[in-house]
């Protein structure tokens, strides 16, 4: 006769296991949440198909959506590493979630992996929800794919960055505030859906350094205008993501 050993074994599940496990609860708090889902899927696509189909803005020649379609994925970018994830990590600190999973076997390392794991599997979705109504409206895109890539990995530490350093030093209420703000101000200043030549010169120089210009523009020159890999733009990018994590790693306050 077989016996069975019912012997308790305690101890922590592998570590890729617990920050799978954690990356999956957070795309699903993500794609849950009816406010995320505006912000990083159903507000791009109208964007998009909107400025596309309407002849509200003047890109000084060429296809609308070919103009378009770079600078939306850039925002979607945007609206999930950072607008997105400093909302939610705002108001977890504030709940006492980040305390709490601080006490259970994951490590903070681990959970910051999660959420990044997290970040990037929705933007893989939004992506492809993005260039297929993108394909759908005519765009045809050029270039490499792997430098589209690089760039978008850029653009994501430079606002996770960024968001993880607002939310880590500001209130719930003031995350929530001051991410929708810089959200809106960018998706008008940042090059977009709206030109940086229509600015004047010396306010697009200025421009021109934010990281949602360098990543709209860098895909918009890779992707429509087949380039290589913009340095300018991948420069901007990295010194952000430096920036910004670096400073988010010293000042976040977990409670």
């Amino acid at each position: 006769m077989t016996t069975l050993d019912l012997t308790p074994s305690p101890g922590a599940a592998p570590l890729p296991r617990m920050v799978l496990a954690q990356a999956g609860a957070e795309v699903r708090a993500i794609l849950r949440n009816g406010e995320q889902l505006l912000l990083t899927l159903i507000i791009p696509v109208l964007l998009l198909a909107g400025f596309s189909l309407a002849p509200l803005i003047d890109i000084g020649g060429g296809r609308r959506v070919d103009f378009l379609a770079p600078g939306v994925l850039a925002l979607a970018v945007m609206s999930t590493a950072f607008t997105g994830q400093a909302i939610a990590t705002g108001f977890e600190r504030r709940y006492g979630v980040l305390k709490r999973l601080g006490a259970t076997p994951l490590s903070r390392a681990g959970l910051m992996l999660a959420k990044t794991l997290a970040v990037l599997a929705v933007e893989a979705l939004q992506a492809v929800v993005i260039v297929a109504v993108a394909l759908a409206l005519g765009w045809r895109p050029h270039g490499s794919f792997a430098a589209a890539a690089l760039l978008v990995l850029l653009g994501t530490a430079a606002f996770s960055g960024l968001g993880l350093l607002m939310a880590g030093i500001l209130r719930a209420e003031a995350t929530l505030a001051a991410a929708n703000l810089v959200y809106l101000v960018l998706l008008g200043a940042g090059g977009v859906v709206f030109p940086l030549s229509k600015f004047p010169e010396g306010v697009r120089s200025v421009l021109e350094l934010l990281p949602i210009s360098a990543l709209a523009g860098g895909l918009r020159a890779v992707l429509r205008d087949g380039a290589a890999l913009p340095l300018g733009a991948l420069a901007v990018l990295l010194i952000w993501a430096a920036a910004t994590l670096g400073l988010a790693s010293r000042t976040f306050r977990w409670e």
